[in-house]
């Protein structure tokens, strides 16, 4: 019996990591900005970058800054980094091409940004 109860709870699913589908995605991004001491500019970017957890397939989105370190192999350098986490690839591509998103990228993040890197990593 209790062999039979065990069994029953594991459950496997089958993910094609190559695609994304049927799995979420975390879509991290980290922006150096032109000028780092522009609070005004930053704080627009936090708010807007807020607003894209109303985006259909968004799961939940996070905004920080660099947590300093001394280790050599951690990157502390950029100064805004958000993470977007979205339901499957279909739900990442739904979300870059939704219109908040794409003004949002268009005429607030890529102006003030000097450099812009993304990471897509599927769980």
């Amino acid at each position: 019996l209790l062999l039979l109860v065990f069994s029953g709870g594991c459950v496997s699913i089958d993910i094609d990591y190559s695609t994304g589908r049927h799995a979420r995605v975390n879509h991290v991004v980290l922006c150096w900005l032109k000028d780092p001491d522009d609070k005004a500019v930053r704080q627009q970017i936090v708010e807007a970058s807020e607003g894209f957890r109303n985006i259909p397939g968004v799961l939940d989105v996070r905004i920080g800054k660099a947590l300093p370190s001394a280790r050599t192999i951690v990157d502390d350098s950029f100064d805004i980094g958000i993470v977007v986490v979205c339901r499957d690839a279909e739900a990442l591509q739904e979300y870059l091409d939704h219109p908040q998103h794409a003004a949002a990228a268009r005429t607030l993040i890529r102006p003030a940004a000097r450099k812009i890197l993304v990471y897509d990593i599927v769980e």
